[in-house]
């Protein structure tokens, strides 16, 4: 009798716990995962193959640790909020509100692997359609373009509702080549080993 063939289990948003942990906890298991992103109904779909992760007070290099602020504020909120902030005048970076209860912090996407919507992603990134993938989305600022990702229509969407325009799924892929390095394209805490890409 033969075996019936192996099939992907379905993929699931991650819910709320998931992201209701340590960012460095967070942002490992980050890796792998599909992130979707809804544009007027065309899914966008990129694995995360590139992270961050900012442990909030107690780490110099993160947005929260000044204190709270009406701008950092979704750091301190409820995990699994968007945050996203502007850089150098010109570009827009991803983050996922991450941290036990009590606490502040967030994990940064820093790239992706694109899968579905190349097309509209080169467009949104003004590139030919023959561009290579991973240049669409290889950066924290290019991969914001690549999927219209801003501050204005962004900011504050809680990534575990299935009626968000990013979720962020478990397809069931589960990377075992992970590699850590300290961060990059920051003068404080530069030494921490919180960086985590797929190698």
């Amino acid at each position: 009798m033969n075996s019936p063939p192996h099939t992907r289990p379905p993929s699931k948003l991650l819910p709320r716990l998931f992201y209701t942990r340590s960012p460095e906890i967070v942002a490992r298991a980050l890796l792998g995962k599909l992130l979707i992103r809804d544009l007027q109904g065309e899914r966008l779909t990129a694995r995360i193959t590139e992270v961050e992760a900012y442990l909030g007070l107690i780490d110099p290099a993160s947005h929260a640790a000044r204190g709270l602020t009406p701008s950092n504020a979704i750091l301190f909120g409820p995990s699994g909020h968007v945050y996203v902030y502007f850089i150098y005048g010109m570009y827009y970076c991803l983050n996922v509100a991450s941290h036990l209860p009590g606490e502040a912090g967030g994990v940064l996407i820093r790239a992706l692997d694109p899968i579905d919507g190349l097309e509209t992603m080169a467009d949104l990134r003004g590139l030919p359609h023959n561009t290579k993938p991973k240049l669409l989305t290889g950066g924290p600022g290019r991969l914001c373009q690549a999927l219209d990702i801003t501050r204005n229509n962004s900011n504050g969407l809680d990534v575990t509702s299935p009626t968000s325009a990013i979720q962020i799924l478990d397809d069931g892929h589960h990377p075992t080549d992970i590699q850590t390095t300290p961060r990059i394209g920051i003068s404080k805490a530069a030494d921490r080993p919180l960086r985590f890409l797929l190698g």
